[in-house]
């Protein structure tokens, strides 16, 4: 669909003349006629004038019918909390009992086992590179 024969269908319908949405939108009625001969593409601000103007909402300068089209079925994104490890469920538990036997443990021992922890997850890491 051409916006501008859309525009143009909409004014007529609603019986109204570019003089008339001039005066509601504060456009040119120059730059309307231009608009609607194609000689111009308004910007989206432009359009959400006219369509306030023209009293439809925004969709239906674009889409020929009285109502939105159906939005195909999405698959579900997974948010943020799904993404994060130990934001829920029983991660979320484990990683509080962890982080309370951390807080008693010394400093020292604190650093062997986070060296630990990288050391583990960095041979592992090869290891799935190796079997790729």
């Amino acid at each position: 669909m051409i916006i501008s024969d859309r525009l143009r269908e909409l004014r007529e319908e609603k019986k109204l003349s570019q003089g008339d949405i001039e005066k509601r939108t504060g456009l040119l009625r120059c730059y309307i006629s231009r608009v609607e001969n194609g000689h111009t593409v308004p910007a989206i601000e432009t359009l959400e004038k006219l369509a306030r103007a023209l009293e439809v909402p925004l969709y239906q300068l674009f889409y020929d019918g009285e109502e939105p089209p159906k939005l195909p079925n999405l698959l579900k994104r997974k948010t943020s909390d799904d993404i994060v490890w130990g934001s829920k469920g029983r991660q979320a538990s484990y990683l509080h009992q962890l982080t309370r036997c951390l807080s008693k443990a010394s400093e020292a021992d604190r650093k062997l086992l986070m060296a630990m922890a990288q050391k583990m997850t960095t041979g592992r890491t090869r290891q799935a590179e190796a079997s790729a």
